[in-house]
């Protein structure tokens, strides 16, 4: 089994993991211990549509702020609190790259890292993708360090270098966490009040929950 991490696509069609550690991909997460689906948008005028036509909780953020008329933003912390049917999304980074991602498609972050490794495993081929969602095209190093702790599950198996430095990098906990904490994605939500859904992100191993995105709709499979 092959292991790569990559930038914002997929390059193979097996098994890819998006990852947007701060905060799509835990948003994702916690959604679905109480939401049946999730649906992921590119743009705010799909998003209302969607939420308009499913009945749905409207969650969405643009450079971290909540959206204008929407019901939540993008917090795990916030999102945690509700429940429903459906939750109808839209963010900056991570749901506009799902639609880049090929073959079947997971959203991991530390929160479940332990157990979309595990399932990505039982799904592949020969190859599984962990895609970093980045910030507007650029690197962001808590996806590098999320993208870390999902493949340091997957050490058995043939993983290339940048995948390997991902998991070198998590070898002090502590620097880790100072790392993400002043990350310029940090930053800005401590800026916008949102420290508390910094450190919930960060949380290890919290849910069994592993979000898969198919025919775009977001379930969960434990």
């Amino acid at each position: 089994m092959r292991v790569s991490l990559t930038m914002e696509r997929s390059y193979h069609n097996d098994v890819t993991i998006m990852v947007d550690v701060l905060r799509a991909s835990t948003s994702i997460t916690v959604a679905l211990e109480t939401f049946q689906k999730v649906i992921p948008t590119k743009t705010i005028e799909e998003a209302h549509n969607l939420a308009q036509k499913h009945e749905a909780i409207l969650a969405g953020e643009r450079e971290g702020k909540t959206l204008d008329n929407f019901d939540v933003g993008n917090s795990p912390v916030e999102i945690g609190k509700l429940k429903g049917e459906t939750l109808v999304i839209t963010t900056s980074n991570g749901t506009r790259i799902l639609k880049n991602m090929g073959g079947h498609i997971l959203i991991g972050s530390f929160i479940n890292a332990r157990e979309v490794a595990r399932e990505a495993l039982n799904l592949a081929n020969n190859h599984i993708e962990v895609v970093m969602a980045g910030v507007n095209g650029r690197f962001a190093i808590e996806d590098f360090l999320g993208g870390g702790e999902i493949i340091s599950h997957l050490q058995n198996e043939k993983v290339d270098e940048m995948a390997q430095t991902a998991v070198l990098a998590l070898e002090n906990r502590e620097k880790v966490e100072y790392a993400i904490k002043n990350s310029r994605s940090a930053r800005n939500l401590q800026q916008l009040g949102f420290d508390p859904d910094i450190d919930f992100c960060m949380q290890r191993d919290l849910s069994s929950i592993v979000p898969v995105y198919k025919n775009g709709i977001i379930t969960g499979s434990e």
